[in-house]
């Protein structure tokens, strides 16, 4: 322990010597000779109690004094002890809240403890301080900003949530932590998370980065897929375990159709390995659930969900003038049905709920169909991206992160001949690309969701490779949801979209608790034809129900799983490597110059000497009016 201000010590030698001597000393009284002093021993008795530097007594008074004279002098020169912390006086917390966060190595879970981290580094805020909080995971968040209010960023603190949706990239939160470090020169980052995280390439943060680990344990198995295929008579349940820590683990694996249980297997996975599983069940199922028995680091993986779309079908309208590849994979996707009209329609009149989808192989047509699009190998400019002109033998590679329409799906060994000069507007997001140049593009515009090739199939050797048929079902996924091998399935966070005709009045959705949100509190909302619902980050069964009036139109099942290896994966990491303007790397937590300042709790103490002193020196008073209220009244006549 250590003072920052040690010569306030010296006050102790000043007011204690004082407190002692009037103790010690009395007033002078006046000397008066008298005969006799047999009446007036008690007298005598006082005479002697107040006599000058005589021997000093015991007294509770004296003491409660010296010591509220010592805590009051030893908080001034506020002591304190060095920790594992913070010094700078602009503190800049990003707390990570993503899905691993959710492990239960740590009581009662690793966001719970990262809070408590956090409110750590807010009590060591030097007098003056201010912080900013900023919840990274998902969507980010910034629940409080640049305050000096303790309370207040207690209370941020303590009202973020885990958040299951995303991975937990900390580019963007630590861009604006930069961005907010460069605005003042005594400024700190701490970044508080287990350490799996997506950290930006090329930023050089302007100020000191500590990190603070959260979690002691990385065992951990999790269903890492779940898929159920609809057959001419059955469907085909396909399960795969993974094991994501470093030990074997045994595990039984039990598996419930529509809430009843259907079978159970038990496992034994080497670490890093994974299991799979395939079996046929009943038609009837609806809703199949896959359970992992015991327990384990991260229980939220520990369980998945598929629902069953057999006996139902989604209708692609093909504009096309003939493509052998194209129609053979559209074929493979179960659950599709494909209506293939001329190049040269121009007139479309089956409604959105019924062709929700159009595929425009090498052709634009004015104006464009209904409802979603997927243009391959587009020869002129739409309202929605520009042609600018052809590129010859473009390189193929995907643009990089977690992109789910790309799962499952490898490129680099794919060839173009020529491809359209794409420019997308804000709305599409490139997920693969030849030289800062987009050869496919994804997003949503007007209601609709767009999908961009640059190049006519036939100008690649692309359907010729198994990467063909895994992103073409990918895209249809994206594109009509409910189709395709891993049918109805969404990732947490990904927003739910459903093409709804004019005649539906309302859209409700009964979420995995139990709760039922509608489209009349505009939880749901219905435009441009599509109903969308982006509160999806609870895992389980979403039931969708739309209807005119209250006449039922059609009921969906939807499955949301936490499919994601960034997630199960909970091993935590030591240190995290963030080049800093200082030129360090680091940002392991070590103990420099931080401190934990203990004065406050010194002066509550001292208060409270206080008090009891003066309830002790208010003694006598306190007992007359004790003794006066318990004065019986005359009885009444």
């Amino acid at each position: 322990m250590s003072l920052l201000s040690p010569l306030a010590l010296l006050g102790a030698a000043l007011v204690g010597p004082l407190i002692v001597a009037m103790y010690l000393l009395k007033l002078r009284r006046e000397d008066r000779p008298v005969g006799s002093t047999f009446l007036w021993r008690q007298m005598v008795r006082d005479v002697e109690a107040n006599a000058p530097w005589q021997k000093l007594r015991r007294n509770l008074l004296l003491l409660l004094q010296l010591l509220l004279m010592l805590l009051l002098v030893f908080a001034l020169a506020r002591p304190f002890f060095a920790t594992q912390g913070i010094s700078g006086s602009n503190l800049i917390i990003i707390l990570d809240r993503s899905a691993s966060m959710a492990a239960v190595d740590v009581l009662p879970n690793r966001l719970a403890a990262a809070q408590d981290q956090a409110l750590r580094l807010i009590d060591q805020m030097p007098d003056g301080g201010r912080a900013t909080i900023i919840a990274a995971g998902g969507p980010l968040e910034v629940p409080a900003a640049a305050s000096s209010d303790r309370r207040e960023l207690r209370r941020a603190v303590e009202a973020i949530q885990l958040h299951n949706g995303g991975s937990a990239d900390l580019s963007q939160a630590l861009n604006l932590a930069s961005a907010l470090a460069a605005r003042e020169a005594d400024s700190e980052v701490a970044i508080i998370s287990d350490g799996n995280i997506t950290l930006p390439e090329d930023l050089r943060v302007p100020a000191r980065v500590s990190y603070f680990p959260i979690g002691s344990s990385g065992e951990n198995l999790a269903i890492s897929a779940m898929a159920l295929l609809p057959g001419l008579r059955e469907q085909t349940l396909f399960v795969q375990v993974r094991n994501y820590g470093t030990q074997a683990a045994e595990r039984r694996i039990d598996i419930f159709l529509d809430d009843s249980s259907f079978n159970a297997y038990n496992l034994v996975i080497d670490p890093g390995g994974e299991e799979s599983l395939t079996f046929p069940v009943p038609s009837t199922a609806q809703v199949v659930e896959a359970r992992l028995a015991g327990s384990d680091v991260l229980p939220a993986d520990d369980r998945a969900f598929a629902v069953s779309t057999m006996g139902s079908s989604t209708t692609v309208r093909l504009m096309s003038d003939g493509n052998r590849f194209l129609e053979v994979g559209l074929a493979l996707l179960s659950g599709l049905e494909v209506q293939q009209v001329p190049a040269s329609t121009t007139v479309f009149t089956a409604p959105v709920a019924q062709v929700p989808v159009t595929i425009l192989d090498g052709v634009v047509p004015d104006p464009l169909p209904p409802g979603n699009l997927f243009f391959i190998g587009p020869p002129r400019s739409t309202s929605y991206f520009s042609v600018t002109g052809e590129i010859e033998f473009p390189s193929v590679r995907p643009v990089g992160g977690e992109e789910h329409l790309l799962r499952n799906v490898s490129l680099s060994e794919a060839s173009v001949l020529k491809a359209a000069r794409l420019v997308p507007a804000s709305w599409a997001r490139p997920l693969v690309e030849s030289d800062s140049t987009p050869l496919l593009i994804a997003g949503e515009r007007e209601g609709r969701r767009i999908v961009v090739l640059a190049f006519n199939l036939h100008n690649s050797d692309l359907p010729l490779l198994p990467a063909f048929p895994l992103l073409l079902a990918n895209l249809m996924e994206y594109l009509a949801p409910g189709i395709g091998g891993e049918a109805s399935q969404l990732v947490p966070g990904q927003v739910l979209a459903l093409q709804v005709d004019a005649q539906v009045s309302e859209i409700r959705i009964t979420r995995p608790d139990g709760q039922v949100v509608s489209s009349r509190n505009e939880a749901v909302q219905i435009q441009d034809n599509q109903a969308l619902y982006a509160d999806t980050t609870a895992l389980g069964v979403y039931t969708i129900e739309q209807f005119n009036a209250d006449t039922l139109l059609s009921r969906r099942l939807f499955a949301v799983n936490l499919f994601a290896p960034s997630a199960s994966y909970v091993l935590p990491q030591p240190d995290l490597r963030i080049a800093q303007i200082s030129g360090a790397q680091s940002t392991i937590g070590q103990e420099r110059d931080a401190r934990q300042e203990l004065w406050r709790w010194i002066a509550l103490l001292a208060l409270v000497v206080l008090v009891i002193e003066w309830l002790v020196y208010q003694r006598p008073l306190l007992g007359k009016l004790r003794a006066g209220a318990e004065i019986p009244h005359p009885p009444s006549r």
